[in-house]
């Protein structure tokens, strides 16, 4: 029976520990809702991770989707007379091209003070590339129907002048609305920068965001009066629900610090958005410039922090690209599995394929399988880190480990949709708890499908090395995946596959 190559040295703090925090400012303290505080003990946590909810969020896209599709079918009308160059059929694929011109440039992104003259010098560059396509496209298909350069400027500013007046207009009506009906809001991080963020959301109602309380997350004192200070993981989360929170603003990148990680995943449960604040003014000391397009509450800089692992369409390819090259290649390494299973039936005895229940994406059992390379009993199989050097393990079962062919089993569990072919280690449910409670990054590794390889085995952890970082490469792996990401840890993993087999490292 195989014991993964999974555990190892505990390094860093443990736990999520005590969030302290301090008293708002006297605004905030005359506005914030009272919560209530824990009524029972404190929740488990290593509980399985939730799968995120979905939210209606007054984002305003369906507007701006809208104004940008009528602006760019009225231009399209307006130069599709009788006998122009354009034909009317145009409409439709220029209104779909403009849209997507405006989404690469992040026009789509929520803001907090959107402001469509602002965005003037990205609307007038997208249409320009989009009609001298247009422009290109029909002096192809047409010739001597040509667009002139007086039409084509015509459109361009056209377009412009529509798409400004559209965005404008939908702008008033999300800021009028959040006037009306303020979401709630908690602000997190350290004290002073905190209030001073939530002050300003008070006092400025056009946000649309109302605070309902403080999370500091600095080694602050404990808050007084009427203010709702959460002190810890389990008050955050019933100010959560309580409270409807719909937002989260943080007033410094969530992975600063344990305390402000392991409140990402609370809030991305419960559908919450999530801001970042610059309260300190850090982008304007250091010279750095702030993500377009600009975005500003009360003059701090601010921008969302969008999660990269909820795209659903790319989820989807990936799951579709991973189900392919895994029946490719369990058709390919169907020999090499006969032979494996065969050295292990003659070295070992019965019992060829160990099956071992481990925790998948947001924390599901499934049943892993894998060549079994160690006769162990059940209790120790679930609870034992690693057998390296273990001297029951005969020559084959080392063998198998060594050149992770013992893994090769576990290309069914790609096909079955159990694992994913890149992705984080899954681990046994007994270690998933314990390092839960140490490691507040840990749990969030379940966000993505776990894998057979991943980020942080390419970079040699794997066996007996830091469960912190391989929680922290696993993590950078899911906030900044892509398939082509996948494909080069494929490469990588392959490569070091035959360094094995030549003798190498």
């Amino acid at each position: 029976m195989t014991m993964d190559s999974a555990p190892a040295r505990h390094t860093g703090q443990g736990g999520t520990g005590h969030v302290g925090g301090t008293a708002g400012t006297a605004a905030v303290r005359r506005s914030v809702t009272a919560i209530h505080p824990p009524r029972g003990p404190r929740a488990d946590p290593a509980r399985p991770l939730a799968r995120p909810q979905r939210v209606r969020r007054r984002d305003g896209v369906v507007p701006l989707l809208t104004a940008d599709a009528l602006a760019a079918v009225l231009t399209t009308t307006v130069l599709a007379r009788p006998g122009a160059a354009l034909p009317a059929e145009a409409a439709a694929p220029i209104a779909v091209l403009a849209a997507a011109l405006h989404a690469q440039a992040g026009l789509y992104r929520p803001r907090l003070a959107p402001s469509a003259l602002l965005d003037l010098p990205a609307l007038a560059g997208r249409a320009a590339v989009l009609w001298c396509g247009a422009a290109a496209v029909v002096a192809a298909t047409a010739q001597g129907r040509a667009l002139g350069w007086s039409a084509l400027l015509s459109a361009v500013c056209l377009q412009v002048l529509l798409t400004c007046t559209g965005r404008g207009f939908a702008n008033q009506l999300r800021c009028r609305s959040a006037r009306r009906r303020p979401a709630s809001a908690l602000v997190v991080g350290p004290g002073a920068g905190a209030s001073a963020v939530a002050a300003a959301l008070h006092g400025r109602p056009e946000y649309g965001l109302r605070p309902v309380g403080l999370a500091d997350t600095g080694a602050g004192e404990e808050g007084g009066g009427s203010v709702p200070v959460l002190t810890t993981h389990e008050d955050i989360r019933r100010a959560v629900i309580q409270n409807s929170v719909r937002h989260a603003v943080f007033t410094r990148p969530p992975e600063a610090d344990e305390r402000t990680a392991s409140l990402v995943r609370l809030f991305h449960d419960h559908g919450c958005r999530l801001w970042l604040a610059d309260p300190a003014g850090t982008a304007k000391v250091t010279g750095m410039r702030v993500a377009q397009p600009a975005d500003q509450l009360w003059g701090y800089a601010v921008q969302p922090l969008l999660p990269r692992p909820s795209r659903p369409v790319e989820r989807w390819v990936k799951r579709a690209v991973d189900g392919l090259l895994a029946a490719i290649a369990l058709i390919a390494a169907a020999p090499v599995i006969g032979v494996c299973a065969l050295a292990v039936r003659i070295s070992d005895g019965p019992g060829v394929i160990f099956r071992q229940e481990r925790v998948g994406l947001y924390g599901r059992p499934f049943t892993l399988l894998k060549f079994r390379t160690l006769r162990a009993d059940e209790h120790e199989s679930a609870t034992r880190w690693t057998v390296a050097g273990d001297h029951r393990m005969s020559p084959i079962g080392s063998f198998l480990r060594k050149s992770s062919l013992d893994e090769l089993p576990q290309l069914w569990n790609v096909v079955r949709g159990d694992m994913s072919l890149v992705g984080p280690r899954p681990e046994r449910p007994f270690f998933v708890a314990k390092f839960a409670a140490v490691h507040p990054g840990y749990e969030a590794r379940h966000r993505m499908p776990v894998g057979i390889t991943g980020l942080a085995q390419i970079n040699g952890l794997r066996g007996d090395t830091s469960i912190e970082d391989r929680a922290r490469f696993d993590n950078h792996y899911i906030d900044t995946w892509s398939l082509w990401q996948d494909l080069w840890i494929l490469a990588r993993t392959a490569a070091s596959f035959f360094r094995f087999r030549l003798g190498g490292s």
